[in-house]
């Protein structure tokens, strides 16, 4: 019987055969933690009696959810995080460099096959590039700096298959929102997802970013992508055996098998106030809308952005509608400022503002007040999410985000 991608990196990194259900202890090759969690994870370091960190050049710490201040607390977590990093040599600490899903694999944290965690649920992004990887509290994340280990039950897999070309308008965010609906917010709970299909070997991995990020949002412990080709232009590394052997068996036992055809699926919306509230474009067309937010670890890289503005171009955001544009790192800032996206983003009308996360998490740039509606890119629309409780938020992708941003309605692109 054949192994899952979960079960061979777990394998290969514990030495032991393993299968669902088995618990087991890893070793940890990459933490990351962010500033709204790192008060807590340093107390409970200091509580647990540790001294010293495992291996300082494994940890990452990132200012992302606090920056620019907008609190008067939050400049504790800046002081707090700076004595940490001072007391116990840590090297890599980024301070408003971006959003820490987006810096994890774009700064060369993440190598297919890692095995990594992070005091994020969004820390699933980074099986973008084969990795294992997952979010967890701020007591695991102490327990894991004083040990270097971290025990995981061997997930389940659902595997899921995607043949075909996309329509023009349909990105991978309109595909795992379709999975994400089909699912169900809790339909992955604890399992891993498993992409395949020629449709997902043809896509770039930032948008392999956008499905893995969006995995926790059906409730999955990880989501994977068989490195390739792409991956290891991305992660500045040849593709070695080892690396290729990751891939699942042919003969590998999926919980549970999802085949989609490309040509079939549409652009979707993520409806208040639930992910996996999903419904076709098409049948909100023309609902009024009072701001478009594109940005987020889940679709703020360079290709969003770009794609946004060949809709943007030549064209004016709607009376009374905020468009509100935030990269999700300092380098694809830069990168869309030298290729121009950004001016044409500005001359369109969009506010633009700094890598971070933002509106997102309700924090800097655009919260929204009772009443009103917002088409936005990033991956939750809870209640109170970005604003008050009585703020609708339907989530697109870039594509539909900008049209609706110049109809000033929802929107087809």
């Amino acid at each position: 019987m054949g192994a899952t991608m979960i079960e061979k990196i777990i394998e290969r990194n514990t030495g032991k055969a393993v299968k669902p259900g088995d618990i087991v202890t890893v070793s940890v090759d990459r933490v990351m933690i962010h500033d709204i969690f790192i008060p807590f994870v340093a107390d409970k370091f200091t509580e647990m009696g540790f001294s010293k960190i495992w291996d300082p050049e494994k940890v990452v710490l990132i200012y992302d959810h606090l920056v620019p201040a907008s609190q008067v607390d939050d400049t504790r977590h800046f002081r707090v995080g700076n004595a940490f990093v001072e007391k116990y040599g840590l090297t890599h600490v980024h301070r408003s460099d971006g959003i820490c899903h987006q810096l994890m694999p774009e700064a060369g944290y993440v190598k297919p096959g890692n095995v990594v965690f992070g005091t994020d649920s969004h820390t699933t992004t980074y099986g973008c590039v084969g990795a294992f990887s997952s979010g967890i509290g701020y007591t695991e994340m102490a327990s894991i700096l004083g040990t270097g280990t971290m025990w995981v039950k061997v997930p389940e897999t659902i595997r899921v298959t995607i043949h075909g070309k996309m329509p023009q308008n349909v990105t991978s965010k309109d595909i795992i929102l379709r999975l994400i609906g089909d699912l169900g917010a809790d339909g992955a709970t604890y399992q891993a997802l498993e992409f395949a299909g020629d449709t997902v070997e043809e896509m770039s991995i930032a948008s392999r970013m956008t499905m893995a990020n969006m995995a926790i949002e059906a409730g999955a412990k990880c989501a994977l992508f068989v490195a390739d080709d792409k991956t290891a232009a991305y992660c500045h590394m040849d593709l070695t055996e080892d690396i290729k052997g990751l891939a699942a068996d042919s003969d590998a036992v999926y919980v549970r098998e999802l085949v989609y055809q490309a040509e079939d699926l549409v652009p979707v919306l993520a409806c208040p106030s639930q992910v996996d509230n999903i419904r076709p474009v098409r049948e909100l067309s023309g609902t009024e809308i009072d701001q478009v937010f594109i940005g987020s670890c889940t679709n703020g890289r360079l290709e969003d952005l770009m794609a946004a503005a060949k809709i943007l171009k030549g064209k004016q955001v709607a009376p009374f509608v905020k468009l509100i544009v935030t990269p999700a790192s300092r380098k694809v800032y830069q990168e869309a400022a030298q290729n121009g996206t950004l001016a044409i983003l500005a001359e369109a009308g969009a506010m633009i503002t700094h890598p971070g996360c933002g509106l997102c998490c309700g924090r800097t740039g655009g919260i929204l007040t009772d009443g009103e509606r917002v088409v936005a890119t990033n991956n939750r629309n809870f209640l109170g999410r970005m604003g008050t409780s009585k703020v609708e938020i339907f989530l697109a992708s870039p594509m539909t985000a900008a049209a609706s941003a110049v109809a000033g309605r929802i929107v087809e692109a």
